[in-house]
C-alpha cells in the first residue's frame, strides 16, 4: 500500500510517502516561499527519488485542517487534484490529531495553533496504548478560555502542548495555566506529514476515506475577509440607524 502524505495547513509545507506502513521519504520546507509554490514540487521530488510513479499511489492522506485558510485550500487543491486524476480515494486527517502525534507516551497532550488576535484552534486528548481519544472537541477560541476549559476538567496531571501556537504563548501559558505544563523540543511544534500519512494509512484500513469531489477542508471559523465584510456591514447597518 502507498500513501502520499500531504500537510500545508501551518507554517510548515510537505509530503510524506509511505510505503506498507514504512516511511520512505518525507520533504519539508519552513521558509517565506508560498506553499504554492513549494508544494507539488515536492511532491514530484520525492516521488521521483523514491523510484514511485505516480501512478502506483493507493490513496493520498492530506491534513483538512483546521489551520491556514490559504495553506489548507493549497493542500485540498493538490490532493483532490491528484486523486481524481488518479481515480484514488482522499483520506482526511485532522491537522490537530497529527500534531499530537508528535506525542507518543501516554498522558494528556493538547495542540495549539495560532489563529492570531489571540485565538488558537485547538483541542485535548488522551493518549492511551497508540491511542488519541479526543476530550475536547476542535474549536477556534482564545487562549484564556482555553485555560478555563482545561481548569475546569479538574486535571492533576501535567498537559503536553504542542503547535506553533506554543512559541506565541509560551509565556502565558507558564503564568497563568493553573495546570501543570510541558513542552517538547522546538522542532516538534511543526506539522509533519509522516504523521499524516501514518494516520492515513489507519484511517484507509478502516474504511474513512472521501471521494475527491467530496473532499472539503474544515476551517473552524470564517475567514479574516468574511469577518471584514461582516464588520463593515454592521457598521453600515450602525450608520444607518
Amino acid at each position: 500500500m502507498k500513501i502520499l502524505g500531504i500537510d500545508s495547513s501551518g507554517l510548515v509545507a510537505g509530503t510524506a510517502l509511505l510505503v506498507d506502513d514504512v516511511l520512505v521519504g518525507e520533504y519539508t520546507i519552513h521558509n517565506k516561499k508560498t506553499h504554492s509554490q513549494t508544494l507539488l514540487p515536492m511532491v514530484t521530488d520525492l516521488l521521483e527519488m523514491a523510484g514511485i510513479q505516480v501512478e502506483e499511489l493507493d490513496a493520498i492522506a492530506v491534513a483538512r485542517g483546521p489551520g491556514s485558510f490559504t495553506g489548507l485550500r493549497i493542500g485540498a487543491a493538490t490532493a483532490k487534484g491528484l486523486a481524481w486524476t488518479l481515480g484514488i480515494p482522499i483520506v482526511p486527517v485532522s491537522t490537530l490529531v497529527g500534531l499530537a502525534c508528535h506525542v507518543r507516551e501516554d498522558g494528556l497532550v493538547c495542540p495549539i495553533m495560532d489563529a492570531r488576535r489571540g485565538q488558537v484552534y485547538t483541542a485535548l486528548y488522551q493518549v492511551k496504548e497508540g491511542e488519541y481519544i479526543p476530550l475536547l472537541e476542535e474549536a477556534a477560541m482564545d487562549i484564556q478560555d482555553l485555560f478555563q476549559k482545561l481548569e475546569e476538567q479538574g486535571f492533576r496531571e501535567p498537559i503536553t502542548f504542542v503547535g506553533d501556537g506554543v512559541p506565541v504563548f509560551f509565556d502565558t501559558i507558564k503564568e497563568n495555566l493553573k495546570i501543570p505544563s510541558r513542552f517538547l523540543p522546538a522542532f516538534s511544534n511543526y506539522q509533519r506529514p509522516a504523521l499524516i500519512a501514518y494516520l492515513g494509512s489507519r484511517y484507509l484500513k478502516e474504511g474513512n476515506v472521501v471521494k475527491a469531489a467530496d473532499f472539503l477542508p474544515i476551517y473552524l471559523r470564517k475567514s479574516q475577509a468574511e469577518r471584514e465584510a461582516e464588520e463593515a456591514k454592521k457598521r453600515e447597518e450602525d450608520h444607518k440607524c
